[in-house]
């Protein structure tokens, strides 16, 4: 699952996986040697995301999946808080609109996908989520050839699901595709409130935002067991890995690395939940389940290189794009 990504202050293009509101900051960073240090380090960034999803999983039996979505939002946002001490005053009421319309999508990802985790396999919890951001790249690119690539993604989902979701629980197949319409909503509201706040201003206040409106929730299906001092440790330990980790490891790479080369990464996540979930978890994936990841990965790629080369070609030798 990806929801480690930041506001900047400008929008990036809606692809596949790509941390909202910071590939500007990266658009025209240059190509070379040191670019081994940052791909390593978004490698890391989202080997920490799934593992702490992994982490969270078996925290569920335990404390609830909503109850775990709460822990881990409410320490991320504390942290964010602490670390950014966003400006509460000078806002319009159309900054404020935005940042509670990007926190109800973050608390709606990230319910969603713990609620799909619960009953699904990790990896394909992940491989369905991803078809938001696709399905936003597909359409916000309008050209024939992405019809394409979300023909291959339908293929791998139809692949992974048995030609018809007999061998998945088919209420959490539809919670993984829910997180994934709310990511392509993290998408959209993060370029804004990335436009609208400064800094990471805004992903602290709406990561309050999601913390508040889970709160109770979590507080219904988990009760006291929240106070619990080992599931506590647990919950904050999901946040660090899920959260404030890959936060920084992803603005450090993002300084040298193209937005391009980032967003396809990304793509990778379901194959390193798919990892994450066999070496956590115990969740084998037989073949089938591997080539439909596979799909899905190579769809979310494609889309991505579409993009990329669409926008090198409005841009003229000589040209700043």
């Amino acid at each position: 699952m990806k929801t480690s990504s930041a506001a900047s202050s400008s929008a990036p293009a809606a692809v596949p996986g790509a941390a909202p509101g910071r590939a500007p900051e990266a658009a025209g960073a240059p190509r070379g040697r040191g670019s081994l240090g940052p791909v390593g380090l978004v490698l890391a960034g989202g080997i920490s995301v799934q593992f702490g999803g992994a982490l969270a999983v078996t925290l569920m039996p335990r404390a609830g999946a909503l109850g775990v979505v709460t822990l881990r939002l409410l320490v991320a946002a504390v942290v964010l808080l602490v670390v950014c001490r966003p400006r509460l005053r000078g806002h319009s009421r159309a900054d404020w609109t935005t940042v509670i319309a990007f926190g109800i999508a973050l608390a709606g990802m990230n319910g969603l996908f713990y609620q799909a985790a619960a009953r699904i396999p990790l990896g394909t919890a992940v491989t369905l989520e991803v078809l938001g951001p696709l399905a936003l790249s597909v359409l916000a690119s309008r050209r024939a050839i992405n019809f394409l690539w979300a023909g291959l993604a339908l293929a791998g989902v139809v692949l992974l699901g048995g030609g018809g979701f007999d061998s998945l629980d088919p209420l959490g197949a539809a919670f993984a595709l829910g997180a994934g319409v709310m990511w392509a909503a993290y998408i959209i509201f993060s370029a804004r409130t990335g436009r609208r706040f400064p800094q990471a201003d805004g992903l602290a206040l709406a990561m309050a935002v999601a913390a508040l409106l889970f709160l109770p929730l979590g507080i219904a299906e988990s009760g006291t067991k929240l106070l619990d001092p080992t599931i506590l440790a647990l919950g904050s330990a999901v946040a660090v890995l899920s959260s404030v980790l890959p936060y920084t490891l992803e603005l450090l790479a993002l300084r040298r690395l193209p937005a391009s080369t980032f967003a396809i990464l990304m793509s990778l996540e379901p194959a390193i939940a798919a990892a994450a979930g066999f070496l956590i978890l115990s969740q084998a994936l037989t073949l089938t389940e591997a080539a439909a990841i596979a799909l899905v990965i190579a769809a979310s790629m494609g889309a991505v290189r579409t993009q990329v080369g669409r926008g090198r070609a409005k841009t003229l030798p000589g040209q700043s794009a």
